[in-house]
């Protein structure tokens, strides 16, 4: 044994308890051999990922690149969920290629490299180009990012299936997380330090370039673990086949209910926007502001990565019952401060804190349904699980976005209130879903 792999498999003993790194629970002896390698190599790949997912944050500094580019208003409303929705929505069809695949690492590494290109080519457009044609032309970049995200978001689920034993897959998400958390730190610290506003749209090309280069070295990370070949049973061709999977919505149970919970439980990501509206309606707009509720998200997953990933190892479908059950009590409390004391969203320190508490909460919502779907199912099953899933929740989670609409009838506090309320029936839903011990 080399020294290299001694000094793996001791890190890996220090960040596993020795019980839990000596069981190979759902995977076979060969991929059990190789476990605290591919641990390694997941969690830098997916922390470097991370890291450029902080530096080119749709919510953050993509509309700061629209606006420096002089791109129309209209066109920012469309980037988070194309973001999210068009990496989710897809993953059925692509699925029936994966089905196919004895090895699909390579998936996931393609993916990372089509992220790289797409990052790339947003970054040229900061830099060259200005006005309506800079803005279409990074929805366009953005499209072509987010489909490359949902080829590794179906591959990265079935590779750490089958090479992640049970009772480690949450700790694997919540150590990366909590790294991507200190990344989110140093972001906010720089943005309380300089105004961001006074950066030339060069800079921002220089920034996403760099980012674009951390999707090429975690495709180079990623193709180093040691896969084995897995089923290949069902792969399928196109949208035919696609459409069939669907039925497994209708025969299995628990399958279903999950995927009705998880999309309840969407609250949690998105009531964290009016949580800043709300801030910026009783605080104005300061630079400070915006650091302080970048600092309490790169806080939160700083500090409840880890913790959320141990529970979920013990136990997902409690850590999905705890997480949307805080979630809602927060938006309850939001509610109850602005209808009785609205003065107290006036201290600039309130609703900051209320932030910090909501992403630990979606924290807790995210990897506990990340955990709860690889370990739900084996094989090729797991593909259909994550593939259907995403997609019926990127589906649901376009349409939950227009709840902005509302705000010409609600107020900010009370479609907080009913997001709110939709958590916390996901929360209850979660009670019925069977364990996956």
């Amino acid at each position: 044994m080399s020294k290299r792999t001694t000094l793996t498999d001791n890190l890996y003993q220090k960040l596993i308890n020795e019980e839990d790194a000596r069981a190979c629970k759902a995977i076979d002896d060969n991929a059990c051999r190789e476990v605290p390698g591919n641990f390694f190599l997941t969690i830098i790949s997916q922390f470097l990922t991370q890291l450029g997912d902080a530096v080119s944050n749709p919510k953050i500094v993509l509309p700061w690149v629209m606006e420096s580019v002089a791109a129309p208003l209209y066109l920012m409303g469309l980037l988070v969920p194309i973001r999210e929705s068009g990496s989710m929505m897809p993953q059925l069809i692509i699925a029936s290629y994966i089905r196919g695949l004895p090895i699909r690492k390579w998936t996931w590494v393609m993916g990372s490299l089509m992220q790289a290109v797409s990052i790339f080519g947003i970054a040229a457009v900061a830099w060259l180009m200005d006005g309506a044609a800079a803005g279409w032309s990074i929805i366009a970049l953005l499209t072509l990012f987010s489909l490359s995200r949902g080829l590794c978001s179906v591959a990265s689920k079935d590779v750490i299936g089958k090479t992640i034993p049970k009772k480690q897959r949450g700790r694997l998400s919540g150590w990366s997380s909590s790294a991507a958390g200190l990344i989110t730190l140093s972001l906010g610290a720089l943005l309380l330090l300089n105004n961001a506003e006074s950066l030339r749209p060069a800079h921002y090309g220089i920034l996403l370039a760099g980012a674009g280069l951390l999707w090429i070295v975690a495709a180079l990370i990623y193709a180093r673990v040691r896969e084995f070949p897995g089923e290949t049973a069902g792969g399928a061709n196109g949208f035919l086949g696609a459409i069939k999977r669907l039925d497994i919505l209708r025969t299995d149970k628990p399958f279903r209910r999950f995927v009705i919970a998880r999309a309840l439980m969407l609250c949690s990501a998105l009531t964290a926007p009016y949580y800043v509206v709300l801030a910026q309606q009783n605080l104005g707009s300061p630079a400070y502001l915006l650091g302080l509720f970048i600092l309490a998200s790169g806080l939160a997953s700083l500090l409840s990565g880890p913790f959320w990933g141990q529970f979920a190892d013990v136990s997902s479908r409690r850590v999905l019952i705890v997480s949307a059950t805080l979630t809602a009590l927060l938006g309850f409390a939001i509610y109850a401060i602005a209808s009785l004391s609205e003065s107290w969203l006036t201290l600039s320190w309130v609703l900051p804190l209320f932030y910090f508490v909501l992403s630990v909460a979606h924290q807790g919502v995210r990897i506990g349904r990340k955990t709860y779907v690889i370990d739900l199912a084996e094989g090729n099953k797991r593909t259909d699980y994550v593939s259907v899933s995403n997609t019926v929740i990127g589906i649901i989670l376009l349409l939950m976005g227009l709840t902005g609409a509302l705000s010409a009838v609600l107020s900010i506090s009370e479609i907080i209130l009913l997001l709110s309320a939709l958590c916390l029936g996901g929360a209850a839903l979660a009670t019925t879903l069977p364990e996956t011990d």
